[in-house]
């Protein structure tokens, strides 16, 4: 069974602004490798790594993801630098990624447009400000720099820039995507991928789209020298039944109404997982404000596939088949100590500690 690095998943902040420190620390003295947080429209993903970094030592500080349109591609990478120069150096890592076109469009006041040249022309440009080779031009379809004279309201006396502070040139940039254009982007250009849904079937799934993408690159690049950080649930409970229902609710809001109902990645996982008959009627029943029955809706077997749940015999029996996946590291989300606790104990992660 392979090694694998664990992180600790932690999100984003609810009505109030909160880091559950107490589970970081510990995580960080079990062994495990890193902390992530995320950002949709509320607490920021960045901010609260800074905190967590003048609280720990050793845990890498992960972004899971920064969403694109709320900041420049040199707004972001002056974060990531920023964090990591206080953090000690060699500890952040830059998960950025795209949202939804309803965030995207209705929270940023941002367009849509091109994804794929968007995503391609900001980890460009973030790459340029890492290693102040020169100051920063970029001949992007999506993102020029500087802005073009003829771009509405421009003076056309944009001054190409080097970042006053010396940052790690090694910052990591990672991407989180699913859609296959995203996908083979991201193992071309990227550092490491954060998947939108990986199994322990994930490289069937998406195992030619990255091989295209270190193909693109060249250079020798492979699975040797990417990472891809999964994300599972993890319950400990005797009653396996009551476990799976307990995260229904959760993927009911996202399938069903985190995204317009045409374009919703949520949905689109469940459907290319083998569950479309279940996606369209979760998000029938979401959309039409019957919350519960669209939370019934969701198939056991579903959250099952994507989670461990159940006993510690069969969290431990389930845990081999996710790392022999093809990942290199799985984020744990638990609301559980206990299982923090279980799942260092299960992968290992204090003797990774001691071979450092």
């Amino acid at each position: 069974m392979k090694n694998i690095k664990l992180g600790l998943m932690i999100g984003y902040s609810g009505q109030q602004m909160s880091l559950p420190m107490d589970k970081i620390k510990l995580a960080e003295e079990l062994g495990y490798d890193s902390v992530w947080t995320a950002e949709a429209y509320g607490s920021d993903a960045v901010t609260p790594l800074a905190y967590i970094a003048a609280h720990t030592k050793r845990i890498r500080l992960g972004t899971a993801i920064m969403q694109m349109a709320a900041r420049s591609p040199t707004m972001a990478a002056m974060q990531a630098a920023t964090v990591d120069a206080l953090a000690g150096g060699n500890r952040f890592i830059a998960g950025i990624g795209m949202s939804g076109p309803q965030i995207v469009e209705g929270w940023y006041g941002q367009p849509w447009g091109k994804p794929y040249h968007w995503m391609k022309d900001y980890i460009t440009i973030m790459r340029k400000v890492f290693a102040r080779d020169a100051p920063v031009t970029h001949d992007g379809q999506q993102l020029p720099l500087p802005l073009p004279a003829d771009r509405p309201g421009a003076m056309g006396i944009g001054k190409p820039l080097k970042s006053i502070l010396h940052t790690n040139p090694n910052i990591p940039i990672w991407t989180g995507s699913g859609t296959e254009t995203m996908v083979k982007l991201t193992a071309q250009l990227a550092d490491g991928w954060l998947p939108l849904g990986w199994t322990p079937r994930g490289m069937e799934l998406y195992g030619d789209w990255l091989k295209e993408g270190f193909a693109k690159a060249g250079n020798g690049k492979s699975m040797d020298n990417f990472e891809i950080q999964a994300g599972v649930g993890v319950h400990i409970t005797d009653d396996v039944k009551a476990g799976l229902a307990l995260l229904k609710p959760t993927i009911a809001l996202y399938a069903g109404g985190m995204g317009h109902k045409d374009k919703n990645f949520h949905k689109d996982r469940m459907v290319k997982f083998g569950y479309g008959d279940a996606a369209n009627r979760i998000q029938e029943l979401y959309l039409s404000g019957r919350k519960e029955e669209a939370a019934a809706a969701v198939p056991d077997e579903y959250v099952d596939e994507q989670n461990l749940i159940g006993p510690e015999k069969r969290i431990r029996q389930n845990w081999a088949a996710w790392a022999d996946s093809g990942c290199t590291g799985i984020s744990i989300g638990a609301r559980q100590t206990e299982a923090i606790h279980l799942m260092a104990d299960i992968a290992g992660s204090k003797e990774n500690i001691a071979a450092e």
